[in-house]
């Protein structure tokens, strides 16, 4: 069966802008994708029809041989030299030399016509770690990263003073070297000159040749308040530098933030555990806990468990993305008395007695137990 036209597939006009693709094949992906379609063939057949003309007309040069040769520009089964132009210019050979190039050439960019690949430089990771309270209220702070600068004894020429770099014979300085195989132009980096279009006979003693030489930066980081473990903060153009004049890569200060003595932050809120003695769960009163601003006070009442939670609104953090502060849970911990002496033992043991005779009055949650452990083996 005949292949249908690619933009009668997705049903979009031949002038249809790269957005207007996009849109009309996530349509169809969504509408006939095979997990939302298991029993049905025919949804199967119309995304993988899908799929393909959308790998044809998202990328330009496809598109372009598509809609000069149709099928046949995209499919290199079902051409083979004759009308479609040979190796000459504007055939069918450079249309797939333009696919090529992009495959080979990775991250460079270049022209049709060749000339040394430019590289973008590579991103670098700086992993700083902070305070809790740092994170909390943001701070100015300065840190040293290595750096490559042009080198003072060649200037940058990567060539030994009094002499001068060469064109490369192999490329002819255009740092590209093009491959023909029948109708497919392969553009590959010049193996000789590493796609810098130049050769050093006499290299620089002080950079070996690269043209510059490695030294250690002092950059001024701006951390926000609210900033939490993880998150990164990018500094534009402070990466590895470019090669060929390509542009610099970028620095990104990833968060790492110290476990803290007190709190456990989750999100926006913190958690912190609240150790009070026998005495004041029972009696209840005022106690004082810390918070990441000062201190806060608040009254638990009489008979206070262990593991009972306190919640204080807006005591919290407030997040880089957040219009308000979390809030800070107090988790209560009753602390059982240690190395007691005899007499505070006897009182213990006078308080034990007065309250097992007031049963489920003062022990309501012993007098229940008891109760379902009596039910469970009845």
């Amino acid at each position: 069966m005949a292949k249908r036209d690619f933009y009668e597939v997705l049903g979009v006009a031949k002038n249809a802008s790269d957005e207007e693709i996009k849109k009309a094949y996530r349509k169809l992906a969504m509408k006939y994708h095979p997990d939302r379609n298991p029993d049905s063939k025919g949804s199967e057949e119309k995304f993988k029809e899908a799929k393909e003309a959308y790998e044809m007309l998202s990328e330009p040069a496809k598109r372009e041989a598509y809609d000069r040769y149709g099928h046949a520009g995209v499919d290199p089964n079902m051409g083979g030299g004759g009308g479609f132009g040979g190796a000459g210019a504007g055939g069918f050979a450079d249309a797939f030399g333009d696919i090529f190039g992009d495959i080979f050439g990775g991250a460079a960019r270049g022209g049709r016509a060749g000339g040394p690949q430019v590289y973008r430089g590579a991103d670098l990771r700086y992993n700083l770690e902070i305070t809790l309270e740092q994170a909390a209220h943001g701070f100015d702070t300065t840190i040293r990263v290595p750096s490559w600068d042009a080198c003072e004894t060649c200037h940058g020429s990567g060539a030994k003073p009094g002499t001068n770099p060469t064109t490369c014979t192999t490329c002819g300085g255009h740092g590209q070297v093009r491959m023909q195989q029948g109708f497919f132009s392969i553009q590959q980096t010049c193996s000789k000159c590493h796609g810098t279009g130049k050769i050093i006979p006499t290299p620089c003693p002080t950079c070996a040749g690269a043209g510059r030489i490695k030294r250690n930066k002092t950059l001024e980081v701006k951390i926000p308040a609210g900033i939490d473990d993880g998150m990164r903060i990018r500094s534009s153009g402070n990466g590895e530098p470019g090669m060929n004049g390509g542009p610099p890569g970028d620095l990104y200060v990833e968060i790492h933030i110290k476990a803290h003595p007190v709190f456990q932050r989750d999100g926006d809120d913190l958690h912190c555990e609240m150790p009070i003695s026998f005495a004041k769960a029972a009696l209840g009163g005022e106690i004082e806990v810390p918070t990441l601003s000062g201190k806060a006070s608040f009254t638990i009442p009489e008979g206070t468990q262990s593991g009972k939670t306190f919640r204080l609104r807006s005591k919290g953090i407030k997040g880089v993305r957040s219009g308000y502060a979390g809030d800070m849970f107090c988790h209560v911990v009753v602390e059982t008395p240690v190395k007691l002496t005899e007499k505070q033992k006897e009182l213990l043991r006078e308080l034990e007695r007065s309250t097992t005779e007031g049963g489920a009055k003062h022990n309501p949650q012993s007098k229940s137990w008891k109760d379902k452990v009596k039910e469970f083996f009845e």
